[in-house]
């Protein structure tokens, strides 16, 4: 034991000052948080204190030494685990976790790959604290004095958190005005106000979007229906019915990022097949596309295809509101005729979906169940891509007709593993092993996809199909930028990273002869209308925020569901604003008039989830329930 007297309250603030500064050591080796002055420095370094004396400082109401220490081991523990959580979580996501995520836990036991390639023998450091702590308590001579703290001492101690939160609120506020009302941005969110107070904030997020639907009655549907109605596109009518009574096939094409289209790596071309369909006179492919999910990844994909809503900020739909009322695309194609179905060869609880597709009124879940999957046929997260497509078209050879078929692939995801025999080019040779694995899987995906092509011509179902594929999510996170510009050759800025969202969008209608290569900007929320309109079907009456691409109202306009944007003329990216021919930063002036309509967008459709406003509206004649009922009690 050390003589010295240490004073009662030792623990408490070594345990303060431990985890205060780990946490600064961890914004600065775990996080890619942009620092661009000292002010903002400052607001980091200060950030975590307010909520650590706050929370360890409720140890100073136990009246027992032994509990008081107890409380602060705990505490410090749960503080580890949660900015750990979150460390594992931007290593995959390049972003923070919120409380749905947590609670997703049905998808947890397949998510074991991923979590393990993101964990590494030196995370211990992250519980450094934690050892202080116990070590603190076993060597050092502290006080044990059986009394409570005086409650004039617990005033002023109280008093000086406040203020130090009230100091950094102030701060946060001049660096970042209204960083409270508009929080799209997490990584704004926790460089603010610390992982710990975001994660209150995001408690309070979350507790209001769920108050929003039992207070809800329809008319916040008023003003949304109005914006729809004044944004509607104008269907080309060159292009509208096209497709009428053909089969609908749309292929979610697993963390396909476009800048791997008509590219190669090392002398290797990566996606023959898909680069062919780029010339193929059948098939438009949109060059400028990007995808718009958020924390919900493939299932927000899904999300916008159906609906052309975006999806939440904080959490995925599928998950959080899947007992909402919805108008799906395949809805739609249900009242057409159409027989509407899923196919995925992962588990029906996984993102929820049994339970999602159901209110999305598709007919037919074709999960794991439906699909013989071996260890021989299966790599990563399940059954590999070849196999699935093979088998997918002899399921659809017995489908009655005109079908809709979803298709979620799955062999190009994360850490993107893959047998020997299916590596038709070598690894890449960055300082990345994800990124030196990535191109050779998408390459395995694009052969994948060619036999698909011709299984469906041997099957007899080509001729009479649209054939719709998407990109679904970015498969590179910035945490790889490094690497992105070994491979590309130039430095990943926020406005490059921006241009990295694009992803391949490609409408293949056989024997057409009308396809070409389509540059506008566009996005994900722009597919239903699209589509819909190709198949003849009349959208006037739909609550969407999106529109069809081949309208000539369409506008070159995408919108993140960070509150960033992409435009023919600028990109909005890490709170600057650039000019988008030549990627230079210019004045945010540029950028505020749609900076405004992104919030704008980003908060109608947020509305209509939070309240689950479609409850309130009548998509057969278009009208506000609330005012048919008006009407009725006249």
């Amino acid at each position: 034991m050390m003589k010295k007297n240490w004073p009662t309250h030792s623990i408490l603030v070594i345990a303060i000052v431990a985890t205060w500064i780990k946490t600064y050591v961890v914004y600065h080796t775990s996080f890619d948080l942009k620092i661009e002055n000292m002010m903002q420095q400052f607001i980091l370094f200060i950030n975590p204190l307010s909520f650590l004396l706050f929370i360890y400082g409720i140890s100073l109401f136990f009246k027992s030494a032994k509990a008081r220490n107890r409380y602060i081991v705990i505490t410090s523990i749960i503080l580890s685990i949660v900015l750990y959580v979150n460390v594992v979580f931007y290593r995959f996501f390049t972003d923070f976790i919120t409380i749905p995520v947590l609670f997703q836990t049905n998808n947890f036991s397949d998510l074991g790959n991923s979590a393990k390639s993101s964990i590494n023998f030196t995370d211990i450091f992250y519980f450094t604290d934690v050892a202080i702590l116990i070590i603190a308590l076993k060597w050092l001579k502290i006080g044990q004095k059986i009394s409570l703290v005086k409650p004039a001492v617990r005033r002023a101690y109280f008093v000086l958190a406040a203020a130090v939160l009230f100091l950094n609120l102030g701060l946060s506020e001049i660096e970042r005005p209204q960083l409270l009302t508009r929080s799209f941005d997490r990584e704004m969110l926790v460089k603010n106000l610390g992982p710990y107070n975001y994660h209150l904030y995001d408690l309070y997020i979350q507790s209001k979007s769920h108050a929003q639907r039992a207070l809800a009655d329809g008319s916040e549907l008023v003003e949304v229906n109005n914006y729809v109605r004044s944004n509607q596109a104008e269907p080309n009518a060159k292009m509208f019915g096209l497709a009428d009574g053909r089969n609908l096939i749309i292929i979610s094409m697993e963390s396909l990022q476009n800048f791997v289209i008509n590219n190669d790596m090392n002398g290797h071309e990566i996606t023959p097949f898909l680069n062919s369909l780029t010339k193929d006179k059948d098939t438009f492919y949109f060059s400028n596309f990007y995808h718009e999910t958020g924390l919900g990844k493939t299932s927000d994909a899904e999300f916008l295809v159906e609906n052309s809503l975006f999806p939440l900020g904080g959490g995925a739909v599928f998950f959080t509101h899947s007992g909402n009322k919805f108008h799906s695309m395949a809805e739609s194609l249900n009242d057409k005729g159409y027989f509407t179905n899923v196919m995925h060869p992962n588990n029906k609880s996984f993102w929820n979906r049994d339970m999602m597709y159901q209110a999305l009124s598709v007919q037919k879940f074709y999960d794991v169940n439906s699909y013989d999957v071996t260890d021989d046929n299966s790599v990563g997260w399940g059954l590999k891509d070849t196999p699935f497509f093979k088998q997918s078209v002899d399921l659809m050879a017995d489908m009655p007709q005109p079908f809709y078929s979803r298709m979620l692939s799955l062999t190009n995801h994360y850490p993107f593993d893959l047998d020997e025999e299916d590596q038709y080019i070598p690894p890449y040779d960055s300082n990345s092993k994800t990124l030196n694995k990535y191109f050779q899987t998408v390459r395995y995906m694009d052969e994948s996809l060619k036999s698909f092509f011709d299984d469906l011509k041997a099957k007899g179902l080509y001729d009479n199909s649209i054939i719709v594929m998407y990109g679904d999510h970015y498969g590179i996170s910035e945490n790889h930028n490094a690497a992105m510009a070994q491979y590309l050759g130039k430095e990943i800025t926020p406005y490059e990273s921006a241009k990295l969202q694009r992803v391949p969008f490609f409408i293949h209608i056989p024997h057409s002869g009308v396809g070409k290569v389509e540059t506008e900007v566009a996005g994900q929320i722009d597919i239903r209308p699209t589509i819909l309109h190709l198949l003849g079907v009349d959208t006037t009456k739909d609550m969407q925020l999106g529109a069809d691409l081949f309208s000539k109202d369409h506008e070159d306009f995408a919108i993140f569901r960070n509150g960033g944007f992409v435009t023919d003329k600028l990109v909005y990216a890490g709170n600057a604003c650039y000019d988008n021919s030549n990627g230079s930063e210019i004045g945010i002036e540029n950028c505020q008039p749609y900076i405004d309509r992104t919030n704008q967008e980003l908060g109608y459709s947020d509305q209509i989830i939070n309240g689950d406003l479609l409850r309130f509206y009548d998509l057969k004649t278009g009208n506000l329930l609330i005012e048919q009922a008006e009407k009725e009690n006249k």
